[in-house]
């Protein structure tokens, strides 16, 4: 458990030190060695106790390996100069994951790259209750994002029914990751800010094909859609035929018509026109 303390002005016993090093002065050139040798040694070890602390840093202090406490305020302290001192960094830093192969929730390869933001909170866990923290925030974030990608699948092509995607549910992905990285990073003492997705796409060996699919689909919803709109224009025709008494067609010559229209206005090439000088028929 963290605790927080704050030791002695670093001040105050700059000026005992410098009155210990008169002393020891006064008795060498007085030639009073048993005044000065023991003066001279308290002012030799009363220096390695001064330490300066910077704003928004902390640092820890041990005493013959047993945890004292952890100096938050920022200035110029002493402490006890057996104490082993450690400097932590309480300032907010942030890094950016190289994009990770990953598989997503059908298993698809893809690549993942995550932007996370985070804070020491806890200087004792992050200390004592890893080896390494900086090292652990990294391994964590990668392991989180490999279980977050398995959670969702990339897109809604093979996945009908998936309500949130790695694509098109930010939000919700986002916060998941975040949730995920927060657990894991806890127990070192790390407070995570933020966590977001910065890269995403397919992996090379299946991006060609991908992309394929994508395009056919997107010309399957475009041909759906004229021939949606053809339907209604050849309705609207006949229908329009008929009420206004221009022509009675019967039923084969409606299906030629129709079929005619059909052709015209679904085809991606423009129609050449045949002029019919004898019949209506064909």
């Amino acid at each position: 458990m963290e605790k927080t303390i704050k030791p002695l002005s670093g001040y105050l016993m700059l000026l005992v030190a410098l009155g210990i090093l008169v002393l020891a002065i006064f008795g060498f050139s007085a030639k009073a060695f048993l005044l000065a040798l023991p003066a001279a040694l308290a002012f030799f070890l009363v220096l390695p106790g001064f330490f300066i602390v910077e704003p928004n840093k902390a640092m820890v202090l041990l005493l013959f390996g047993s945890y004292k406490g952890t100096v938050k305020a920022d200035g110029f302290f002493w402490v006890n100069p057996f104490m082993t001192k450690k400097k932590i960094s309480l300032r907010v830093r942030n890094f950016e994951n190289k994009p990770l192969k990953v598989n997503d929730k059908i298993g698809n390869p893809v690549m993942v790259g995550t932007i996370v933001v985070w804070q020491v909170e806890d200087t004792f866990k992050a200390s004592f209750d890893v080896d390494d923290y900086e090292n652990f925030v990294h391994l964590q974030a990668d392991a989180a994002v490999r279980k977050m990608a398995g959670t969702y699948p990339y897109d809604n092509f093979e996945d009908e029914h998936a309500e949130v995607t790695l694509r098109s549910g930010v939000e919700d992905v986002n916060k998941s990751l975040e949730d995920e990285i927060s657990d894991r990073l806890q127990h070192a003492g790390i407070k995570v800010i933020e966590a977001r997705i910065s890269h995403l796409a397919y992996s090379s060996e299946i991006a060609s094909a991908m992309l394929q699919r994508q395009q056919a689909t997107a010309i399957v919803a475009a041909r759906r859609m004229i021939v949606d709109g053809a339907v209604g224009m050849v309705e609207m025709a006949l229908e329009d035929l008929k009420i206004k008494g221009i022509i009675d067609f019967e039923d084969e010559k409606k299906a030629a018509m129709v079929s005619n229209l059909m052709v015209v206005l679904c085809s991606d090439k423009n129609a050449s026109p045949v002029v019919n000088v004898g019949t209506l028929n064909p």
